[in-house]
């Protein structure tokens, strides 16, 4: 087991980091509990020829402003006023690339993220953004946080590599307003696993 350290986040290739990230462990420990389990779905945002994001407009605000520090940061922001959405940051400093994470396959604290998420049924507790979140108790209390440091929110590396035959890429989810971007083959997930978001 191994903590991704900064050097994994601050490279530039996005859509590399994206794919890497399937296969490794995401954890988060919240009043002392560990909840957690193996990323299965990511979607890439780029910072330059993506309109899927407003990086691409060099719209820095309040709400983005964690989005240009180095790689290695959360950045957690809240979509129709209930769902809270987990990036990763990466890249260098002042080129902010992200990777929202979409899902996990729950392996540590099954029982408390069911509590969280008030359903008895694995297989929807971290199947989409929004979920994840609640599942593990990510909240936007938790925006810019460090996530190298093995503290309350962190990812491992296994040793589970995942080859490019099982990576399906397909176009990202809920981003129409992109225009022609919105169907970059940017969102990946492990190939037949059943903790994946609904495929639309």
């Amino acid at each position: 087991m191994k903590i991704l350290d900064s050097s994994f986040y601050q490279r530039a290739n996005i859509l590399q980091i994206s794919q890497e990230l399937l296969g490794k462990y995401l954890f988060t420990e919240i009043d002392g509990e560990i909840t957690g389990g193996k990323v299965v779905e990511t979607e890439a945002y780029a910072h330059q020829g993506d309109r899927a994001t407003e990086m691409h407009l060099n719209r820095r605000n309040t709400r983005t402003d964690v989005m240009y520090q180095a790689g290695g940061v959360a950045y957690v922001y809240t979509v129709y006023r209930i769902h809270r959405m987990f990036n990763i940051i990466t890249n260098q400093e002042d080129k902010p690339d992200a990777v929202l994470i979409r899902a996990i396959k729950p392996t540590k604290g099954t029982e408390l993220m069911k509590q969280r998420r008030g359903i008895d049924d694995e297989k929807r507790l971290t199947a989409g953004p929004g979920m994840l979140t609640q599942a593990l108790g990510i909240s936007t209390d938790h925006y810019g946080i460090l996530l190298t440091t093995g503290e309350t929110i962190w990812l491992e590396d296994h040793g589970e590599e995942v080859e490019k035959g099982n990576i399906i890429a397909s176009p990202r989810v809920g981003i129409d307003y992109a225009g022609e971007d919105a169907q970059l083959p940017w969102r990946f997930r492990i190939k037949n696993n059943s903790w994946v978001s609904k495929v639309r």
